[in-house]
């Protein structure tokens, strides 16, 4: 992953129709799978930052066996966790191939125990179950010998544009094969800043995906401006980014890939409190989960899948239809609204004390009830003078037996699309 450096830039175009699936999607599964899990060290920047030899890192091909690789019980997992789309690392910086790629760089197929193809199956699999398929690859990659660098202080070459040409048409090689043997839906490209767009040849590169898969998304990490969403990585966003679409990619630990010593895992609460967060804001979740070497996974992300299965079933209603909600101003608490805008969901991690406050509500309340449980809640209106435009203050008596173990959400059924007073109050002028 790309770490600390400045978000590119993503196109404004019009809404595009390719990217319907992937704004009701919400919640994604990342996968960081490879030889670096074996001894359980950072996924090729551990001897790119000169932490070990790069011989040493790649002496863990001889213990990537996945011995325990089940792709249909991945697959089983992350559908039941309520992800709509999975992405999975086909190649990483340290340029080891997941896939049987017929091109001459190093693959698990024939430098690893492995000895198979990783990726098809796993694609077979979320397909056979209606979740939407996503192949991450890094387009520079530190292990090639047409790539001018080896480290962060050590190059191969430099100023041989010829030599780098060489290397470029070897990526696009890799990306047609990804397309034409695994159609993904969507391309999550890493490792730009090394080169600039002309360099890397991005947007020839995007023709070449479209071509093959015209409904196929591309992230923002293709440079030039011409992915089709933002990416913004671990820290959780406070104003929503301005791209039109976009996704939070989020450890569910501290690291990318499997780290034995990382035992700092966010628990099912807490990153269900992040989740919210990016609908709050309109954006999706991308929540990586890292295999070991052999295939299976921590019981720790285990436990976190099925919270998020448990969570996910039961507000669906509150999470694939819905957009962005209003300022905190109105409701201490994260909120999201309805396609038509007459439903408003409020989301609570806490019990709220004595009721909750809604303010600027020029909206009618047909009927409040909680999602996923069908309680319906009574509520009061305080504070409206008749002489005023200002809406009073809706308070809603919640019952203690009525909250999740995890975040609770209340449905607001409004009389027409929600209107907000957001003025700045009034005086009396005649009565």
């Amino acid at each position: 992953m790309l770490l600390g450096l400045q978000m590119p830039a993503i196109s404004q175009e019009s809404p595009d129709t390719r990217m319907e699936w992937f704004a009701e999607a919400k919640l994604g599964i990342f996968i960081h799978w490879g030889i670096y899990a074996v001894n359980g060290i950072d996924e090729s920047w551990s001897f790119f930052n000169g932490y070990l030899p790069y011989e040493e890192y790649m002496a863990q091909q001889a213990g990537f066996t996945a011995a325990q690789y089940y792709p249909e019980a991945w697959a089983e997992m992350i559908a039941k966790a309520g992800a709509k789309y999975a992405v999975i690392t086909t190649k990483h910086h340290d340029g080891m191939a997941l896939w049987d790629t017929q091109t001459k760089g190093l693959s698990v197929v024939r430098h690893t125990p492995a000895g198979r193809d990783l990726i098809a199956p796993f694609m077979q699999a979320l397909e056979k179950r209606g979740v939407k398929k996503g192949a991450y690859f890094s387009i520079l990659d530190w292990s090639h010998p047409d790539y001018d660098r080896k480290t962060r202080d050590e190059f191969r070459y430099k100023n041989d544009p010829e030599r780098f040409s060489r290397f470029v048409d070897f990526n696009f090689a890799q990306v047609r094969e990804l397309s034409e043997k695994f159609n993904p839906d969507l391309f999550w490209f890493d490792g730009d800043w090394e080169h600039s767009p002309k360099e890397w040849r991005s947007e020839e590169l995007k023709e070449q995906i479209l071509k093959y898969n015209p409904q196929a998304i591309i992230n923002s990490r293709i440079g030039g401006g011409l992915g089709d969403y933002a990416t913004p990585e671990q820290g959780v966003p406070i104003l929503r980014p301005k791209a039109p679409y976009w996704e939070l990619c989020l450890t569910t630990n501290e690291n990318w890939g499997y780290q034995p010593t990382d035992r700092a895992f966010k628990t099912p609460s807490e990153l269900i409190r992040v989740f919210v967060e990016c609908l709050r804001m309109g954006g999706n979740l991308l929540m990586n989960i890292a295999p070991k070497a052999d295939g299976t996974f921590p019981e720790e992300v285990d436990a976190i899948m099925d919270e998020f299965g448990r969570w996910t079933s039961k507000h669906a209603s509150a999470i694939y239809e819905v957009d962005a909600g209003i300022p905190h101003s109105h409701v201490y608490a994260p909120t999201t609204l309805s396609k038509d805008k007459t439903i408003l969901y409020v989301y609570l991690d806490h019990q709220v004390k004595e009721s909750l406050a809604i303010k600027g509500l020029k909206n009618k309340i047909n009927r409040i009830w909680v999602v996923g449980k069908g309680n319906k809640l009574e509520h009061k209106v305080r504070g409206k003078a008749y002489w005023s435009e200002v809406p009073g203050t809706v308070y809603v008596d919640i019952p203690e037996e009525v909250y999740d173990d995890t975040v609770t959400v209340l449905a607001i059924l409004l009389d027409g699309p929600i209107a907000l007073y957001r003025e700045s109050g009034g005086v009396i002028e005649d009565n």
